[in-house]
């Protein structure tokens, strides 16, 4: 008899320290990337990814993001083909992650006006993986926080080859938009 009651008790027991473990992150699956390697007198080359994954820990200001690169969308089918078949090789490199700190991150000094913070971490996309210093705006949203920025990459530093032929259509450096509004 005592033995149901006493697993009740660590179950319960559990899921109250998971709950409150689980408030100290904030999260978000429908975060924003886009990104932009046009060049002026070609055809646009741009893709929108609405399904990233993101988790900022409050009280550390650890971050992590995660997106899969076939959730890109072209306005051309053909290239967003091109994209995933012939320079990120999806297939074999499914998806890109950011994972690092924040600087000086406080979650109480966060208010509706944007402020800049420093991410400091490790970028990994096509299966390389390099350090970054991103700059960072976060503000206070509903139940959480609004991340947003930009920054730039260069396909040859992610071992991503662009044939000779398209080399003059594609920016040299590839800016990156992100927008995520996290929640508890």
């Amino acid at each position: 008899m005592k033995k149901p009651f006493i697993n009740l008790f660590v179950l319960l027991f559990i899921m109250v320290v998971n709950t409150d473990g689980f408030a100290q992150k904030l999260i978000t699956k429908t975060g924003t990337i886009k990104f932009q390697a046009s060049m002026p007198n070609y055809e646009e080359v741009a893709a929108e990814n609405k399904s990233v994954s993101a988790v900022l820990e409050q009280s550390t200001g650890d971050f992590a993001a995660l997106v899969l690169i076939k959730g890109f969308r072209f306005k051309v089918a053909l290239m967003e083909e091109h994209f995933n078949e012939n320079y990120m090789e999806s297939e074999k490199f499914s998806k890109a992650t950011l994972k690092g700190k924040i600087d000086d991150f406080d979650i109480s000094k966060i208010t509706n006006t944007a402020k800049n913070f420093t991410l400091k971490g490790d970028l990994t996309i096509h299966g390389q993986t390099k350090p970054v210093n991103v700059i960072i705006k976060i503000s206070k949203a509903a139940n959480g926080v609004n991340a947003v920025g930009s920054f730039e990459v260069k396909p040859e530093d992610f071992d991503i080859e662009i044939p000779s032929l398209v080399r003059k259509k594609i920016a040299d450096k590839i800016k990156i938009n992100y927008n995520f509004l996290l929640t508890k």
